[in-house]
């Protein structure tokens, strides 16, 4: 289990433990967190499931692969550095403690 923070575009704070071999995005959903809609189902076929990773945790993620960098055209407002799917980070136990923020919305 790895200890995940999803932050609302407005503030409200999310803690929960997320099964290692789960993505991000799955955490999310199982856990009815609002803001990241994943209408894709994590198959990394839209942006939907957006958000930025916390500056502390960029450098320590897997790279992006060339299929996300270009579904993170589609985001609202991506940052080039922070900008990540969460339907393609997948949980390890290296990952406890990741915080993630989710955009204004997602489209």
């Amino acid at each position: 289990m790895a200890k995940i923070t999803y932050i609302e575009h407005g503030g409200m704070v999310h803690v929960v433990d997320v099964p290692v071999d789960k993505t991000v995005m799955e955490g999310a959903r199982d856990n009815s967190i609002p803001g990241i809609e994943a209408d894709c189902g994590g198959a990394c076929a839209c942006a939907t499931c957006h958000v930025y990773v916390d500056p502390n945790w960029v450098e320590r993620l897997p790279p992006k692969d060339p299929m996300e960098e270009d579904m993170l055209d589609f985001a609202y407002e991506p940052d080039p550095i922070r900008s990540r799917l969460t339907c393609q980070i997948r949980i390890d136990d290296r990952l406890d403690g990741l915080v993630v923020k989710m955009p204004e919305k997602q489209i």
